[in-house]
This record gives structure tokens, C-alpha cells and sequence, in this order.
């Protein structure tokens, strides 16, 4: 099969093999979807101003991250529930990211787990994505499995004590196909997602699960539990920035959660350059939300960020592939 050779070509093909109620999860921004877009368009909005003659004979795009060596400045973000665009989902795209000599970040809310993704990409650089659970001893085992699976840092989610109204999970009564488990837990939290009452099943199960009670003084108590650099993400303005640098966590991740929490919040690129003036240098600071291309990468990169993340269209490769290892 003929290889794509840009995200929108995935995501085209997506739109037309892919489960509507997995492609809706995936695609779909809180409210009006206004920010969603936004993501996009503000990208386009930043024109460069070029310099010539300039020698870039020999260009290196490899950068350190928290003290690791990456190949290129991005890596692939947690983005939930992989295995619904391809039976490999989160092994894939990890395996995939290793081969291209950068981080992936697995998601909580992962089908694949934190052994098996460990198992699947033993030489990936991997990052876990954390919720903070009303059951503190819930969170506490995830950070523990992610030490011993040698992942090396922990990014915690700080937007998403609700999760955002997206109508068509709404509409759709999204639940995860039968065959699919949450693949981070054993007993009823791995199935809860798959039953809903009257609406989206993964509201539900943040709703009775997640705590919305969470404060600056569980990224402290975060802190006391591990040795893993902790990343903020979710985090859109200067105020929160200088508050998580001064608790000492090792990044902010400039991101509004593709647009899937709250309608009309700013396109990442837009809050990026404040935060970045912040932090004055503290701590490191990345991006999500609306790339789609080298020039993306580079206007965020022109702006202040060291790192830049990938989201849901790493969902839409494997489906096409089969092989996570093709990327676009």
C-alpha cells in the first residue's frame, strides 16, 4: 500500500475505515469545538520571517529532555484507548516512537498496559500519564508500576478533574468495544467505561472515579511518593506555571487537552509564549494541541518550547499500517 506522507492523509483515511464511535473519541473537542479548531488555525496565523544564506548543511534536530537524548524534538502524547484504531495500539506506537529515537508517553487510561507496553519497547523512553484517583492508593500502585516498567517521568494531567462534554460521545453513548478492558487495572475499574446509563461512558467513569477535589497539595504529595521527574500538563497560564516551578516539578506541558475539556480556552501556540517568559528557565516547557507539521514544530520551538508532542492522530497510523513503526 502506497505510504501517506502527512498527518491529514491518516486522518483522511480514518475518516473513512475507522468504528464511528471510535473515530467520534478520537476527533471530537468539548462544546462548539471552537478550540479545536483554533489548535489548528493559530498555527497557521504565525508566519516565519526567513533569513538566508545561512549554512544548513549539516542540521541536527536531536535535543536532550530531561536529560535524555531524543533524535528529534517530538514525541508522542498520551492519547487513551489506542487498541480502538489497531489491535497493537499503544505497542505499536511505542515501538514506533523508539524507532524514530524519541519519548512515548502512555496514557492512564491505556489498552495496553504499563507491563506490556514496557515488554513491547524495551528501549523506548517512555513517560506515564497520571490521573489523581479519589483512592490515593490507586495512584499510588500506578506510580510504582511505572518505576519497576523503568518509565522515566510521570506526567500528571491538572485540567481534567471533570472531562470535558463532547456531544458525540454524548450522542454516541461511548462506551469501549466489549473485546477492550482498561488495561491498567483488574477488577471493575477496567470495565467501568463500558457501561453507561445515559451518556459517554468515559465521563461517567472520571465522574465517579477521578477526584475533582485535587489541588496544588497533591502535586506535593506526588513529590513525597516518587523520584520521577514530574510534567504538568493542562497547564495555559503564566500564574499556574510559576506555581508548579516553584513546587519544583521538572516541566509544564503548554497544552488544553486537544481542545477535549473546555470550549474557547486559547490554542496552545497562543499561551505558550507567556509561560515561556515565566518560568524565566526553571523548569522545561513543551507543547500539544494543533501540530501537524515540520513548520508547526518549528513556530513552536521559535516560540520558547523545547519539546513538542504528538496526539491523536498517532491513533490513525497504526489503523492504516498495521505497524506502528510507519510512520507518516
Amino acid at each position: 500500500m502506497a505510504r501517506f506522507v502527512c498527518v491529514d492523509e491518516y486522518e483522511e483515511y480514518a475518516l473513512q475505515h475507522l468504528d464511528k464511535n471510535a473515530l467520534d473519541y478520537y476527533k471530537s473537542g468539548a462544546g462548539d469545538e471552537i478550540t479545536l479548531g483554533q489548535n489548528k488555525t493559530a498555527f497557521k496565523r504565525l508566519l516565519i520571517r526567513p533569513r538566508c544564506l545561512r549554512d544548513v548543511s549539516q542540521c541536527d534536530a536531536s535535543t536532550t529532555v530531561l536529560g535524555h537524548k531524543v533524535a528529534m524534538p517530538v514525541g508522542v502524547s498520551p492519547t487513551a484507548m489506542q487498541r480502538m484504531a489497531h489491535p497493537d495500539g499503544e505497542c505499536a506506537n511505542a515501538k514506533a516512537a523508539g524507532a524514530m529515537g524519541t519519548i512515548f508517553i502512555l496514557s492512564t487510561l491505556s489498552t495496553s498496559s504499563i507491563e506490556e507496553v514496557a515488554a513491547a519497547a524495551p528501549n523506548t523512553i517512555k513517560w506515564f500519564q497520571l490521573y489523581i484517583y479519589k483512592d490515593r492508593d490507586v495512584t499510588r500502585q500506578l506510580v510504582e508500576r511505572a518505576e519497576r516498567a523503568n518509565f522515566k517521568a510521570l506526567v500528571l494531567t491538572v485540567d481534567a478533574s471533570l472531562f470535558g462534554i463532547r456531544r458525540s460521545d454524548v450522542r454516541n453513548k461511548f462506551t469501549l468495544p466489549p473485546h477492550l478492558t482498561l488495561a491498567n487495572f483488574t477488577n471493575e475499574k477496567a470495565t467501568d467505561v463500558n457501561k453507561s446509563k445515559k451518556g459517554s461512558g468515559i465521563n461517567e467513569y472520571v465522574a465517579s472515579l477521578f477526584d475533582s477535589k485535587i489541588t496544588w497539595e497533591d502535586v506535593k504529595w506526588l513529590k513525597r511518593i516518587t523520584k520521577l521527574p514530574i510534567v504538568l500538563k493542562g497547564i495555559l497560564t503564566a500564574e499556574d506555571a510559576v506555581i508548579g516551578a516553584d513546587l519544583g516539578v521538572a516541566a509544564i506541558l503548554v497544552s488544553n487537552h486537544g481542545a477535549r475539556q473546555v470550549d474557547t480556552t486559547p490554542a496552545s501556540i497562543e499561551a505558550l509564549p507567556e509561560i515561556v517568559r515565566a518560568v524565566e528557565g526553571r523548569v522545561e516547557v513543551y507543547l500539544d494541541g494543533g501540530v501537524r507539521g515540520g513548520t508547526d514544530v518549528f513556530k513552536a520551538l521559535a516560540l520558547g518550547a523545547r519539546m513538542v508532542w504528538e496526539t491523536p492522530p498517532v491513533g490513525f497510523g497504526p489503523q492504516r499500517t498495521g505497524r506502528g513503526q510507519e510512520g507518516p
